[in-house]
This record gives C-alpha cells, structure tokens and sequence, in this order.
C-alpha cells in the first residue's frame, strides 16, 4: 500500500490552490478501507469507528452512509455522530446503526446525552451504575449495557498508549469482576448484557490481535459460565494498526476476519454480535498533511529544516517516538539526512528525522497517514499560531 494519499503532482496542486499548512483528506480512499475491512469480516462482527481517530463531519457522514457504527466517548462526539446518521437517513444501509459511548471519566453531562441518544453505554465501574440508576426514568425496562474489563493477563500491548495489563484508569480489573457483579445487583434497572476489552494500539500483526480476542472471549465465557450472564454484544476494541514507514508491513486484515469466524465457531455459548472499534486502520491512510520549509539551518553536524508547522499540528511523533512517513513533492537530487523541525519556542518540536533531497526555504513538505490523530489530537492553540486547514476532497 501507499503511505501517502496524494501522488506528487496532486500534492503541490492542492498546495498551491487551498495553501499551507493543510490536512488534505480522501473521502473516497477512507470508504475503500472501510469496504475492505467489512467484506473481510463475518457478519456478526459490526464496525464501529473510533471517532476520536478523526471526527471530522465529512468522515463520520461518509461512514454512516456505509452503515457504520460509532464509537464515541464524550458528548460532543456523540452529537456530531447523531448529525452523521441523521445525515445519512434513517436506515440507509443498517437499520440497527449503533452508537457505543465510552470513557473512564464520563461526567453528569455525558451520561445524561448518552442516555437521551439511546446509546449503549460501557461501563468503567460501579459510580456509572449509580448514575444510570439516577438520571433514567424509573418507569423504563432495565438498561442494557457493556461492562469495560481491564485483563489480569494474556494480551499483547505494553506501550504506555493503552498500558498493558498494569495499574488502568479503564473498566473493572478482571479479578475485581466477582465483587462488581455482586454490587450491580443493587441496581437492578441496569443489567451488563455485553464485554468490553480494550488490549492493543496500532498492531499490525493479525496474530497477535486473535491472542488478545481470544483472551477476551475466555472473559466473556466466565462471565456467561460462572455469574449466569447472556451477553448479546462482545467488544473487542480496536488497535488496529497501520504502517509509518516502507520497512512495516500490513495489517492482513482478511486473515484477521478469518480468525473471528473461527472465534465465533468455537464459542457457541455467545450468539450475539462482536464490535471492532477501528479508528487509526479507516482514517489514517486517507489523510496527508503538508507543509512547506520556512528556512533552513546547519548546526554542529546536523541539517535543521524548519517547517511552518510542527507539533502543534502533529504531536504523535512527539509522544511515540515515530515519525510520519514524509516526501517532498517535486524535489530532485541526491538525498541527505535532515532534522524537521517546527517553528514553536520549544526543543521538543521534532517531527522527527527524514532523508530527502537538499531541502530550501519555500519547499513543499508532505506527511502521510495523518488522516488519524492529526489535527485533533494536537496542540493547535499553541502560541496561538493560525489552525491548519482541512481539505475534503471527494
């Protein structure tokens, strides 16, 4: 696959006619992924896109439109997600489009839009039970909803982005399951009929998400096994991962549907549905964010390009060590190694190290896989510099 969305001539066009900085997405590549990705998994295996990846209101109308679900965890998520279906037209292709609504610090705010949405609610502990129980009309049928446990073991992501199996500020530690369950008792308007487990960031081995969905069935068959509950709906996260560099390879997401139908065979106990939550996997390849060279400057051995943009728009390099793939559209000539850096008054802006071509003031600067925690997950107020643009192109 390509790590850009534009080819070259594409980017210095859309440079040239929308101007720079700018995150430059494809409507049109995003529903591809997303097409892929559906025929490639069972049918009881639902898409529920990780709006915080990028909740721009062209993506999530897009993906309504294709019947997608929404996994949302604040109110102003879930109210552009209620826009998008309702955009989209009531039942346009899945008459049981859902919104999950998650989060380990939900205030009153939240659950109250949650509850008015009709959203199912993950639960992260017994103070959510209590505000169900609240601020929902006593006269209605019990509520419905999954309950986020954080797994003692058998998972395979240790980075600090999810954390492991270590100390969690998400769900109910799977050894504290017992005395939950005992507790929501007293809450009889609320019944846990679903599971959630939340165990990778950006894996790209499909191996290894079967090891975490496997652990995370082996915990709903305990809940059905030893607390007596049906659970209709298991969620298994997201953490589907694409690569940032040439040498990374694809997430064989065919392989990854292949193992879930076997999953869901070998499971008979569960007949309802599984939830993916993938975010990064749908948006990042449709994005790229470009950019161009402010000016350059050698320093003790070592060739600083400083761009017009940096951390304040893309802060992931800085928080995971890894770069975005770049190029420089239209540039020729032998390459060597530069430090891109941005304009802010501060050492950490680094997007990282790059081998391109002699880089010079005015040049264009192309980033891929932006399409995913890239503009919203960055500091764009810091030294109150302009916001870069977003381009939809269809």
């Amino acid at each position: 696959m390509s790590l850009f969305a534009l080819d070259g001539s594409e980017a210095l066009e859309t440079a040239r006619r929308y101007g720079t900085p700018c995150f430059v997405y494809r409507l049109d590549a995003a529903e591809a992924r997303y097409r892929r990705l559906r025929s490639a998994l069972p049918d009881r295996c639902r898409l529920a896109y990780a709006v915080k990846a990028n909740p721009g209101s062209p993506l999530l109308a897009r993906f309504a439109s294709l019947g997608a679900w929404f996994d949302c965890a604040s109110d102003g998520e879930l109210a552009r997600s209620l826009a998008a279906l309702e955009a989209a037209g009531s039942g346009t292709a899945n008459p049981d489009q859902q919104i999950l609504f998650a989060g380990p610090g939900k205030n009153d705010d939240d659950m109250k839009a949650a509850l008015a949405a009709g959203a199912r609610l993950q639960l992260d502990g017994v103070d959510d039970l209590q505000r169900i129980t609240d601020f929902r009309d006593p006269a209605l049928p019990p509520l419905e909803v999954n309950l986020r446990v954080h797994p003692a073991a058998g998972i395979s992501e240790g980075s600090r982005i999810i954390g492991g199996t270590g100390p969690s500020a998400f769900g109910v530690d799977e050894e504290e399951l017992g005395a939950f369950l005992d507790q929501a008792k007293a809450y009889p308007r609320v019944r846990v009929a679903g599971l959630q487990v939340f165990a990778a960031s950006n894996e790209k081995d499909h191996l290894a998400l079967m090891q975490n969905h496997r652990s995370t069935l082996a915990i709903g068959k305990k809940m059905h096994q030893e607390f007596g509950l049906t659970l209709d709906l298991i969620d298994l996260g997201g953490g589907l991962g694409i690569p940032y560099s040439e040498d990374e390879a694809e997430l064989d997401v065919e392989a990854l549907g292949a193992g879930l139908a076997v999953l869901l065979e070998e499971n008979q106990w569960f007949r309802g549905d599984l939830v993916i939550e993938p975010g990064r996997w749908l948006a990042g390849p449709c994005g790229v964010y470009l950019t161009r060279v402010t000016r350059t400057k050698p320093s003790r051995g070592t060739r600083f390009a400083i761009l017009e943009g940096g951390i304040n728009h893309l802060i992931r390099p800085l928080l995971t060590g890894q770069p975005f793939p770049v190029l420089a559209p239209g540039k020729t000539g032998e390459a060597v190694a530069q430090t891109l850096a941005g304009p802010l008054c501060t050492s950490l802006d680094r997007l990282g190290d790059a081998s391109l071509p002699p880089l010079e003031r005015g040049d264009l600067i192309m980033l891929g896989q932006t399409g995913a925690y890239g503009y919203t997950e960055a500091m764009n107020d810091f030294l109150c510099r302009p916001r870069p643009e977003e381009v939809w192109l269809p």
